[in-house]
């Protein structure tokens, strides 16, 4: 087999058929019509699909996974991840995972060859490659299974890596001549270790049973000295691998071991000094391995020369730095020691000893509490071993006392840093240990040699605590490590117990019996004896814990105490020693005995006090403690020096423990006690506490823990806290309702927490989280709880302001955490809940509630809130108000909501400060109408995020009564009404904006999820006089208050019933102001014709007679007529006559008053009385063309359509006055206008230009429309050009809408004799002349245009100019030869350069998108712009595809082909189109049989109609997708079939549901409706079965042809079956079918395009025109060329595009057929 590129036998000139044909094939991919192979079945018609490119062969890769291996191959060597990069092995294995996952089984055959790599990657250096390399492995086998593949691969795995240990170099392992040194090494360094380790993991996953096989693979590694030598290594690692590897071959094959017992032994135990921290904890256990495996171990080495000296060095440095490693390992070591190796016993375990004693004074070991109880257990352990193996023999037992552990106690006592719990409770662990083998050792030797042991230590120990006490001056850390050394002694062991960690155990087999198991002795495996986090429980006062101690620690252990007690009392009692009596004070705590105190009495027989009761003398007679604590205690306690007498209480509370029940001890704390409880004394102690001394030192007191925070020195808590409460105490505890201290200290004192409060605003949440405001929350607390029967003083009041100002303001302000908010709260509650409980008249005397109201009324109207900060004051608000219920007096609610509402003035200047763009909409819907400018305030930048002061002062008052209504609270002088009305102002301002800010919205909501609405507050209050209340004010303003009124009918909150009352008197309401204009505007739409007439009555005398001046008022023909428009806007007036009238008085009006008429003028001299005029006549003949059906005279029709023009003219030359709301509206009135009139010309039918004058059509469509649209378009432009981003709910743009409607009635021909400014870009490929180049260049950029109104309007023009463009490049068809390998023909180049700026822009929104998951585009955003102007530019694409030709619609289709923009779109429509594209029964009823869904109903892009806006995108997704399938069903078919499954299935069912039956049923209606006649050929179509059946007849030669669309069509492949067949041979017809299912399925076209192509190709042959040798066809499949070129050999034809494929593909310029040169 040959390929292209291979190197060929001379004389060989041509590649072989099969190099060819898949060369052929990778270059052909979906050009038409393909190629005919030899298929097997029926179904299968030989086609072969081509393929782009000979990598992408194999379809059963995926797409993803082959991008991913083209990476891999990339050659740069920058940005490539290094092989040796840790990164890249860790992805190697996680890549390796997912394979596994992928081929499961079917990687057995490769196992062995992977195995031994995959251990050692395992093993990698690197955790995360080695967890992911783990995590692989158990993908491909579970644990069980995993022993079994490794025995599998047992000797692939050894051959690796022994591999590797022997004979493997760093320049084996990487190239020499490309790879560092460096890198080199480190790459066979981290083999190396991988390889040592993954032989360890071989040992350990194999089964025993496997064992055996490899015993000569391990003795051939282990003789060889390379092995050996690793464990020299300089790299730590490898050493490490090297032991870890040696511990498992002792454990695994112990008898190979013994037999290199030379080897192992040298190299494993003359290491004992590595002290690499890597390299130790594998070292230690392969040391204890080999002394365990290897006998004969000590044969090898030199013991005392070689291993002791380094184990000496080591342990005397303190394991340096590692002894929470190497410790633990000791006791195990020692005790494997043969005697031999010892001997003397007594030199070699003293030495020992002391070296690990030396151990503690190293810095290193002092510093680390683990490294310290490391060496501890260490050395109790082997003290404990050593005494055990070696009892009896006096001088070890003297020297392991005297020389060990005596000096050992002795220098912990001396060194603070030593003196931890560890250490002292591995001692009583020791003692008693030996206490329980002496107690219950039936060898009486045994038990004689132990108490011995014990005696001495006593003895010796009495002596260094003696020492230690028995001086004047004594060492506070010593006495301090005396008392705990003793506290630890006197515990019994199962306290001890509790403190241990259950690690691991360590237990000598002969020292503990099998029936005590629970008094073994518990040590840390890793020496780490560190104290439990439980606490040791107190023993009961009266159960002493002695004993439970053995007696034979028992005795000496008091007597020592007694001993030290004795010591200290005289030290005490001779020299007043604080530290002797702080040492007793500890002592007494845990040796609480009668003893003790009997011998701290001495010989002393003092009696007590004579005064004391009987029972408590009698007490001191029996008791010694008691009579310790009257006798010495009390006059300790009674000296004043001391400033922390806190032991002294500990002393006492020994005494009372020595008390036999509790009530002699009531009996002695009530003794003690009894001078604080008499009244007569605290009278005493009263000009003391009042006195100035206490008071400025309470004050003092105040003001430091109040700035505490500002001072440098740093006190514990503790020390703020007992200070914090000292304060309370001192403003909370009343005697006989007074303070305990001066009633001006207490204000002094409130007056400093009021001012630490007023700071907090000043500091960082982080500070105040630190500061003293929690204390301040506690002590006020406190302080308004206990105030009963006293008024708070004003500083008081001042502090409960402050607090629930803190409450009513945003975190944002305070800076608060919400702990202390929720602190602060119950502290201001439990004042203002004390205020109202008082009597009398609360509100008058309290300044809190006075000056929060006052406080309250400032912040909403005048500071700056935004909703969170309103929905916290409202919140305060609410709990206040809740709590002044409580009180007494029903008024007082009333009274405050009284003082917190506005008067008139003030709720007048809130409503004037509201930004005016209410308006906007009103004015644009004919609502309301004004002839003046008020458009003065605006949203100012900086505040966008605050609330107005009205919508903050209605929704606070409303609040408050809200909470006064549910508890039926009655107020006064109609404060309901007016706090409703004002509510309803400001709900019906946030309303009324277009482009509400999200703080509006926000704001709305609140009130809503406060239940703050119109609907509550009226079922709870009565509002009987509130509309008349609204009326009033709408007759007096006008503006919003009469837009309320119609609100409220609107909702049906109220009735018109209600409503009439209000309005019965008509001519009340002239003469005419701004109020009854607006209020008769709102009422309008709810009045009923006889009504409507009735004002309409009262209007009409009015327009005749007036002035210039008068027309323009508010009172003349403006207010008049705006009150008609309104009538006439509810289509409520049908009188023709009356509508001629009027419109007869309006031409009168421009005789008379010529100027007033804004007719083609400056509008900047225009004053907004004449403006208003306008805008109300405009208005009015809009009405009027609406609801006039009267025919019109020809000078009236004149009028019309020449004001109109005029006023367009007019709009046209003053678009710099557009930000004037006058004029933009006059501009839309206008532009409304003109889309009136164009709209009624183009609905006119012959029926209805019988009424309209003769000539009236003509003019309008060469004057009056060419005039609208020559002055609109450039405006458009303008526009456009000026602002980038242009909302169509802004009033700004308002114009927008009118004139874009407008311009979709623009005719083509008048687009086309556009006179706009040329627009032509530089190398632009295009055939258009340059007008029409020029339109495109303008229009098309602005389908991404960020306003819907322009986007539809473009595209309404564009459409109409698409289908004459595609004659341009047929014109110029013949340039583009049949000889190009795949010619292309871009769509108009202005369009595609939009669509690829679009492409990018989806891809944002919609790139992250999966496929098949809906996206809903919020309406108007700015996502909704982009895909809105993405879809319609498609729209037009389709639409200028549709009108080309058959063979220019193979070029662009190639085009698009080439640029895959047709696939972006298909995987776009997926996310946009509904799952479901019904039409919903609310937009569109339900037919009886099939439901309307957006594919069978037409879309219609409506500009002004806003209400199907959710549905616009969904729709037009869907109508794009119709077309796609009509007009390129071939592209959607090949893209189809090369998506993925998911895909694939989403798309095929969807179109299948609800696309193919339409698309079907079209198909078919075409075909039964065509128009074509075929010479020769008859079609007819079956609608029932999707049948289309073609008869061709020549001569005697008769085909039948039956065409079957498919279910899904046209997805699937459209099947041709054969019918009748008449003088036809089997393979030509054969070749026929072929060719006309090539056609239908490769071609964008329809069915009867495909028949017309199959036709032509039949009737060529019959011609005698030959096959195409290459394609298999007469007519090209693309460009529908006939073969022309013929080989001089052989005399064959080709097409031209046919060969010039061929030889490209073949590199030669051969005849296909014949093998000679083609010329």
């Amino acid at each position: 087999m040959g390929g292209k590129n291979k190197q060929r036998t001379k004389g060989n000139l041509r590649p072989s058929n099969s190099g060819r044909a898949a060369e052929l094939l990778a270059k052909e991919q979906g050009t038409v019509p393909g190629f005919i192979g030899f298929g097997t079945s029926q179904s299968d018609l030989g086609y072969v699909p081509a393929i782009q490119g000979a990598e992408e062969i194999d379809s059963l890769v995926d797409s993803d996974f082959r991008m991913v291996l083209r990476k891999l191959s990339k050659k740069d060597v920058t940005t490539k991840l290094k092989d040796h990069d840790r990164r890249v092995r860790e992805a190697t294995q996680q890549a390796f995972e997912k394979l596994i996952l992928k081929v499961k089984k079917q990687l057995a055959p490769y196992l062995k060859s992977l195995m031994g790599y995959w251990l050692m990657a395992q093993c990698d250096t690197y955790t995360p490659a080695a967890f992911a390399a783990k995590d692989a492995f158990e993908a491909a086998f579970p644990p069980s299974k995993q022993p079994e593949a490794i025995a599998f691969c047992k000797d692939e795995i050894t051959s690796v890596l022994q591999d590797h240990l022997i004979k493997e170099t760093p320049d084996t392992l990487s190239d020499p001549q490309t790879v560092p040194e460096e890198e080199r090494e480190a790459k066979f360094y981290r083999v190396v270790t991988c390889s040592l380790l993954a032989l360890k993991k071989l040992l350990c996953l194999l089964p025993d049973n496997e064992l055996d096989s490899l015993e000569e693979k391990f003795k051939s590694l282990l003789s060889q000295n390379k092995f050996w030598k690793y464990g020299k290594h300089s790299v730590p690692q490898i050493r490490s691998a090297y032991f870890e590897l040696v511990s498992a071959l002792c454990q695994r094959i112990p008898q190979l071991m013994k037999e290199e017992a030379s080897k192992v032994s040298p190299s494993v135990l003359l290491s004992i000094d590595d002290s690499d921290p890597i390299v130790c904890p594998a070292l230690w256990e392969a040391v204890l391995y080999t002394l365990t495996t290897i006998e004969d171990c000590w044969l090898h080495v030199n013991a005392k020369k070689s291993v002791f000296p380094k184990l000496s060095a080591v342990v005397r440095e303190g394991g340096r730095g590692l002894a929470t490693v190497i410790y633990p390992h000791l006791l195990p070591f020692i005790s494997r020691l043969p005697q031999a190796i010892t001997d003397p016993k007594l030199d070699f375990f003293k030495n020992f000893l002391t070296s690990l004693v030396a151990g503690l004074s190293t810095e290193r070991t002092k510093t680390s509490f683990s490294e310290c109880s490391a060496v501890v257990s260490a050395f109790f352990e082997c003290l404990r071993f050593i005494m055990q193996q070696n009892l009896g023999e006096e001088e070890i037992e003297q020297m392991l006392v005297n020389d060990q552990l005596i000096p050992f106690i002795d220098a912990v006592l001396k060194d603070p840093g030593l003196q931890h719990g560890q250490l002292y409770n591995h001692l009583a662990e020791t003692l008693s240990s030996w206490e329980a083998k002496a107690d219950m050792e039936k060898d009486d030797k045994m038990a004689h040699n132990l108490k011995n042991v014990l005696l001495h230590f006593w003895e010796r120990l009495s002596e260094i605590c003696v020492a230690k006490i028995n001086e004047p001056e004594a060492d506070v850390e010593s006495i301090l490590g005396v008392s705990n050394l003793l506290q630890v002694l006197q515990k019994p062991k199962s306290a001890l117990k509790s403190n241990k960690k259950k690690n691991g155990r360590v237990r000598f087999a002969d020292e503990m019996p099998e029936t005590n198991k629970e008094n073994e002795k518990c040590v840390s495996s890793e020496g780490e004896n560190s104290e439990g986090s439980e606490l040791t429980i107190e023993p009961s006062l009266t159960h002493n814990s002695s004993d439970l101690l053995s007696p034979l620690r028992k005795k000496p252990l008091e007597d020592l105490v007694c001993k030290l007690a004795e010591m200290s009392i005289n030290y005490v009692n001779e020299q007043k020693s604080e530290q002797h009596l702080r040492f007793l004070s500890t002592l007494l705590d845990s040796f609480s005995s009668s003893q003790v105190f009997k011998m701290l009495l001495g010989d002393e027989k003092q009696s007590i006090v004579k005064a004391k009761p009987l029972e408590i003398a009698k007490l001191a007679q029996k008791n010694p403690a008691v009579q310790f604590l009257y006798q010495k205690l009390i006059g300790w306690l009674n000296e004043d020096q001391r400033k922390d007498a806190g032991f002294l209480v500990d002393i006492l509370y020994s005494a009372l423990r020595c008390c036999d029940n509790d009530m002699e001890r009531k009996d002695v704390m009530d003794d003690l006690t009894e001078a604080c409880s008499s009244s007569d004394k605290h009278a005493l102690v009263t000009p003391w506490l009042k006195g100035d001394i206490l008071g400025e030192k309470m004050v003092t007191l105040a003001d430091c823990l109040c700035n505490k925070d500002l001072e440098s020195r740093v006190s514990s808590e503790s020390y703020f806290s007992e200070r914090w409460t000292l304060l309370s105490l001192v403003l909370s505890q009343h005697v006989k309702n007074d303070y305990l201290i001066g009633e001006v200290y207490v204000e002094r004192i409130i007056v400093k927490l009021h001012e630490t409060l007023s700071k907090t605003k000043k500091l960082s949440e982080a500070e105040n989280s630190d500061s003293s405001v929690s204390f301040i929350c506690d002590v006020a607390y406190n302080y308004f709880n206990s105030a009963k029967g006293c008024l708070l003083m004003p500083s008081s009041e001042d502090l409960l302001l402050t607090l629930f100002q803190l409450c009513a303001q945003s975190k944002e302000k305070t800076h608060l955490p919400d702990f202390l908010i929720c602190k602060l709260k119950n502290t201001w509650l439990s004042g203002v809940n004390f205020l109202v409980h008082q009597t009398g008249s609360a509100y008058k005397e309290s300044t809190f509630l006075r000056l929060s109201a006052l406080w309250l009324k400032n912040q909403v109207q005048s500071s700056s809130l935004d909703i969170k900060s309103l929905q916290v004051l409202l919140s305060a608000v609410d709990d206040l108000l809740n709590t002044l219920l409580e009180s007494e007096d029903s008024y007082l609610l009333g009274v405050y909501i009284g003082s917190v509402m506005p008067n008139n003035s003030e709720w007048e200047k809130m409503r004037q400060s509201l930004p005016m763009q209410w308006l906007h909409r009103p004015l644009l819907e004919g609502r309301l109408s004004l002839n003046y400018e008020c458009f003065k305030t605006d949203f100012k930048e900086q505040d966008t995020k605050t609330l107005p002061s009205h919508l903050c002062t209605s929704a606070l008052l409303s609040k408050m009564i809200l909470v006064a209504l549910k508890k039926e609270i009655v107020l006064e002088n109609n404060e309901l009404e007016k706090i409703i009305a004002e509510l309803l102002y400001s709900l019906q301002w946030c309303e009324e904006l277009d482009n509400p800010p999200i703080f509006l919205t926000g704001f709305c909501e609140m009130l809503q999820k406060m239940d703050i609405t119109y609907d509550n507050l009226r079922a709870l209050g009565n509002t009987s006089g509130l509309l008349q209340l609204l009326f009033n004010r709408s007759r007096e303003h006008g503006t919003l208050w009469s837009l309320i009124i119609a609100k409220l009918i609107i909702s049906r909150s109220i009735s018109s019933d209600e409503v009439k009352p209000h309005y019965r008197r008509k001519e009340g309401f002239f003469p005419l102001t701004e109020g009854n204009l607006h209020t008769i505007q709102s009422l309008c739409p709810f009045l009923s014709k006889e009504e409507k007439k009735e004002f309409s009555a009262q209007c009409i005398p009015a327009f005749l007679g007036w002035t210039k001046k008068d027309l323009c008022s508010t009172d003349g023909g403006f207010g008049h007529l705006a009150i008609f428009n309104s009538c006439l806007q509810t289509r409520s007036i049908d009188d023709g006559e009356l509508l001629h009238g009027i419109l007869k008085i309006i031409i009168s009006w421009k005789k008379e008053h010529e100027d007033i008429f804004l007719f083609s003028c400056n509008l900047s001299e225009a004053s907004p009385e004449v403006l208003g005029i306008n805008i109300e006549i405009i208005r009015f003949l809009s009405l009027f063309l609406k609801y006039c059906s009267s025919p019109l005279a020809e000078s009236e029709w004149d009028f019309i359509m020449c004001s109109m023009l005029a006023w367009l003219e007019t709009t046209s030359e003053n678009q710099a006055l557009y930000s004037v709301p006058l004029v933009q509206l006059f501009a839309c009135v206008s532009c409304d206008l003109a889309c009136d009139l164009s709209a009624y010309f183009d609905s006119t039918t012959q029926d209805t230009t019988g009424n309209l004058p003769v000539n009236l059509i003509s003019e309008w469509k060469e004057f009056f429309s060419q005039g609208i649209h020559s002055l609109l378009l450039p405006i458009l432009v303008t526009v456009t050009g000026e602002n980038k981003d242009m909302s169509e709910t802004s009033f700004q743009n308002a114009m927008l809408k009118p004139m874009c409607e407008t311009l979709k009635y623009i005719s083509k021909d008048q687009l086309l004799s556009h006179k706009l400014p040329a627009r032509l870009v530089a190398d632009q490929k295009t055939n258009l002349p340059e007008y029409l180049q020029t339109l495109l260049n303008t229009l098309a950029p602005l389908l991404l245009f960020r306003a819907r109104p322009v986007q539809i309007a473009v595209y309404h023009m564009l459409y109409k100019l698409m289908p004459e463009l595609p004659q341009y490049d047929q014109d110029n068809l013949k340039s583009y030869g049949d000889e190009e390998e795949e010619p292309a023909l871009s769509p108009p180049a202005v369009l595609m350069s939009l669509l690829s700026t679009q492409e990018d822009l989806l891809e944002n929104v919609l790139g992250c998108i999966p496929v098949g998951q809906i996206v809903t585009v919020k309406p108007l955003s700015e996502d909704f712009y982009y895909v809105l102007g993405y879809l319609l530019t498609w729209k037009l694409i389709l639409t200028f595809f549709k009108a080309a030709s058959s063979q220019l619609r193979a070029l662009y289709s190639m085009y698009l082909r080439k640029t895959k923009s047709l696939n972006k779109l298909l995987y776009h429509l997926f996310r946009l189109m509904p799952e479901n594209p019904t039409y919903s029964e609310t937009a569109i009823e339900l037919s009886n049989k099939d439901p309307k869904t957006f594919f069978t109903e037409e879309l219609q892009l409506n500009i002004r109609e806003t209400a199907t806006l959710p549905y616009h995108i969904p729709h037009l997704a869907c109508s794009v997708y119709h077309m796609t399938l009509k007009d390129l069903p071939a592209m959607v078919r090949l893209w189809w079939n090369s998506s993925e499954k998911r895909v694939f299935n989403i798309v095929d069912r969807f179109t299948s549901k609800y696309v193919s039956s339409v698309l079907s049923f079209q198909e078919i209606s075409s075909v039964q409706t065509s128009t074509q006649l075929f010479n020769g050929m008859t079609v007819k179509a079956r609608a029932t079965t999707r049948e289309v059946m073609a008869t061709y007849t020549i001569e005697d030669i008769v085909i039948e042809l039956i065409i079957q669309l498919p279910s899904n069509y046209p997805l699937g492949s459209i099947t041709v079956e054969s019918g009748k067949r008449v003088g036809v041979a089997v393979q030509q017809w054969r070749n026929w079918m072929l060719q006309l299912s090539t056609y239908l399925t490769h071609q964008n076209g329809s069915i009867m395009e495909g028949l017309a192509l199959w036709k032509n190709n039949v009737d060529k042959r019959f011609e005698g025109v030959e096959d195409c040798m290459i394609c298999f066809s007469v007519i090209h499949g693309f460009n529908y060329s006939l073969p022309k070129k013929a080989c001089r050999t052989c005399k064959k034809k080709f097409h031209s595009a046919c060969l010039y494929k061929w030889f490209t593909s073949s590199n030669k310029s051969t005849c296909p057929l014949c093998r000679e040169t083609f010329f």
